[in-house]
């Protein structure tokens, strides 16, 4: 799954790069939805769409450094996030009541 999609300006996108960069776009607009919710609310906050964003975009890219580019330190400084995120998800629906 390595073969070139396109190439342009010295830049080769293959599917696994579109994996990381999917990955990279949710993780870094989990700051635009936090940054809306905290102005709706007044005051900061974090809400569940921050903690899906935040752990989608995390195993994404796990997934892009595990098999597309196979990367330790990728897949190190990826995976903190995701459990951090996963906990914070189950921690955030333990909390809501029903």
């Amino acid at each position: 799954m390595n073969e070139i999609w396109f190439q342009a300006w010295g830049v080769m996108i293959t599917p696994w790069k579109c994996v990381g960069y999917l990955g990279v776009g949710l993780f870094a607009s989990r700051w635009l939805v936090q940054m809306v919710a905290s102005s709706r609310a007044g005051k900061p906050t974090m809400p569940r769409l921050f903690w899906y964003m935040s752990m989608s975009g995390s195993l994404l890219l796990l997934t892009y450094f595990i098999f597309g580019k196979n990367d330790s330190v990728g897949i190190l400084s990826n995976l903190m996030p995701a459990c951090i995120a996963a906990y914070n998800l189950y921690l955030d629906k333990k909390s809501t009541p029903r």
